[in-house]
């Protein structure tokens, strides 16, 4: 299953969280390296606060666009 790191941005539904994940891709032609950043739902079991950075996994669909489930918080905000 996908692992990925990413900050929880909102948590203002029940047991659901909105996670950003920011990642690095590279220019085709150029070169240059730009962010890209990318909005995933994922299951709030652990009750994660907004600004903590956690990780979140693969899981089966859990409603139409819930597809993550959050394992563990990496840090927290303060």
């Amino acid at each position: 299953m996908k692992t990925l790191t990413g900050i929880v941005k909102s948590t203002k539904m029940t047991k659901s969280a909105v996670i950003e994940v920011t990642t690095f891709r590279q220019h085709p032609l150029y070169h240059k390296r730009f962010r890209v950043t990318k909005r995933f739902l994922a299951h709030n079991e652990i009750a994660a606060k907004e600004g903590e950075k956690v990780q979140i996994t693969e899981s089966r669909p859990l409603s139409k666009l819930k597809h993550w489930n959050i394992t563990k918080i990496i840090n927290n905000k303060n």
